[in-house]
């Protein structure tokens, strides 16, 4: 895999779905879940916590508003929305929120700084999985921890027919991971599974951004395609992606 041409894509693509605004918060924006992923990561003042993926700040600014006495970073490769970001954060008069672009490789953070790293809806873009994670525990203090929320093949999906159709559209789209995948990845980096919950989501995509739509449904078993629940309207397409949502510990 050529990772930084992968990179590019996803760098592309987004900038693409920030400029569009009103239909990617449709995409990703879930009220219910929000608040369920803020009760659950239980942060403590005084903490410094990293928002891996931020995009358009969906968790760094409730984060940053519910604790004043935060500091919270948001580390994204889309440098125009980081900056909008910045806009709307001085704006609003948030503190303790700074925004940060990187290379999609390494992290531009010292060792050790953060207590806790989230990252919502972005790992399934990243190409080596492993060296961002090694990132992650590379940053985090002994004891901090890690939040993913990132959607999962069905059970019954062992060809993946959901990251076929996910990359239907060129925004550098990798791979789901199973919570047994994301365990495995994060063992061998020092990060142990703590705590858990399952969620889903509804996924809306532009039908222009998915051509060779009705190829890949040749390719996949219907009972697999029909366990995603998808849904076909004149210019748009839905499915229902269930939702990983794990809490890892650095040992």
């Amino acid at each position: 895999m050529d990772i930084k041409a992968s990179i590019s894509d996803t760098k592309k693509g987004f900038e693409e779905s920030f400029a569009a605004g009103e239909f990617y918060n449709k995409q990703t924006q879930d009220a219910n879940h929000l608040e369920k992923i803020l009760k659950f990561i239980d942060v403590k003042e005084g903490m410094k916590i990293l928002d891996l993926g931020t995009g358009s700040g969906y968790l760094s600014f409730p984060i940053a508003k519910e604790h004043p006495g935060c500091e919270v970073t948001g580390l994204d490769i889309v440098s125009d929305a980081l900056k909008a970001n910045q806009t709307r954060a001085d704006k609003e008069g948030i503190k303790n929120l700074t925004f940060v672009s990187y290379d999609g490789i390494d992290f531009p953070l010292e060792d050790d700084s953060f207590d806790l790293v989230v990252t919502r809806y972005s790992l399934h873009h990243f190409p080596d999985i492993d060296h961002s994670i090694g990132e992650v525990s590379r940053v985090l203090k002994s004891g901090g921890r890690l939040f993913i929320s990132d959607p999962c093949p069905n059970e019954c999906d062992s060809e993946r027919f959901v990251d076929d159709y996910m990359r239907l559209k060129k925004d550098g789209h990798i791979k789901f991971y199973t919570k047994t995948e994301w365990i495995d990845i994060c063992e061998k980096c020092f990060l142990v599974m703590t705590d858990s919950f399952d969620s889903s989501i509804r996924f809306p995509k532009k039908k222009d951004t998915a051509l060779g739509y009705e190829e890949v449904l040749k390719k996949h078993d219907r009972k697999v395609i029909e366990s995603y629940d998808l849904a076909e309207t004149d210019t748009e397409l839905y499915l229902t992606e269930q939702v990983n949502n794990i809490l890892f510990e650095m040992m």
